[in-house]
């Protein structure tokens, strides 16, 4: 009779050790859409920003850290690409110039999103308004930077033209989202830096 109390205890704190980790996974998965509503492409938010809803939990500012690192990371990844292009020497021409013209963009973009991750990394509360223009600037730059790229290719046809529109395509949503919650970030105002 012992052994039967002991595994019954043992299985109602299991599960509500279950409940209590289910609840916390809900939690994150409703701070995560609750900061991707504010994007234009939910879907792709809630997807590359899953891995920080526990940690960002209802901080626009972390969350707005988040978006800009996430795209720290693509668009290093698409510059990689368009380099390791280059230097294959298989685009020529139109396509070779619309390439060097899209590294050089890709250049200013990630020079322009570590500006900003450095920016929201260092937020205070008295100089909050003009810090938060400026990473709204540069994160307003990227996406021109973005589609400047995009328009080198406008009309290209091949293989490769094709996989670099994707490419930049998809960290242009990825960019979007992120200004999206910069802006939400801006909005909130400075007391919102203290959210946890």
């Amino acid at each position: 009779m012992a052994g039967l109390h002991v595994s019954l205890s043992f299985l109602v704190l299991a599960g509500l050790m279950n409940l209590g980790m289910l609840s916390a996974s809900e939690n994150g998965n409703n701070y995560l859409r609750e900061a991707c509503s504010v994007t234009r492409y939910r879907d792709l938010c809630i997807h590359s920003l899953a891995s920080f809803s526990h940690t960002a939990k209802r901080s626009p500012s972390r969350w707005a850290r988040a978006g800009v690192s996430v795209t720290i990371g693509e668009a290093k990844h698409v510059a990689q690409y368009l380099v390791k292009l280059r230097k294959r020497g298989t685009m020529r021409g139109r396509n070779g110039a619309a390439l060097s013209d899209c590294i050089e963009c890709f250049q200013d973009a990630i020079d322009n999103l570590l500006n900003s991750l450095g920016m929201l990394r260092k937020l205070s509360s008295k100089a909050f308004d003009r810090q938060m223009s400026d990473v709204s600037t540069w994160m307003s730059a990227v996406l021109t930077d973005e589609d400047t790229c995009l328009d080198g290719f406008d009309g290209s046809k091949g293989k490769r033209a094709k996989l670099i529109r994707n490419q930049v395509q998809n960290v242009t949503y990825i960019t979007s989202n992120a200004l999206a919650l910069v802006n939400k970030l801006a909005t909130a105002g400075a007391g919102s830096l203290n959210i946890p």
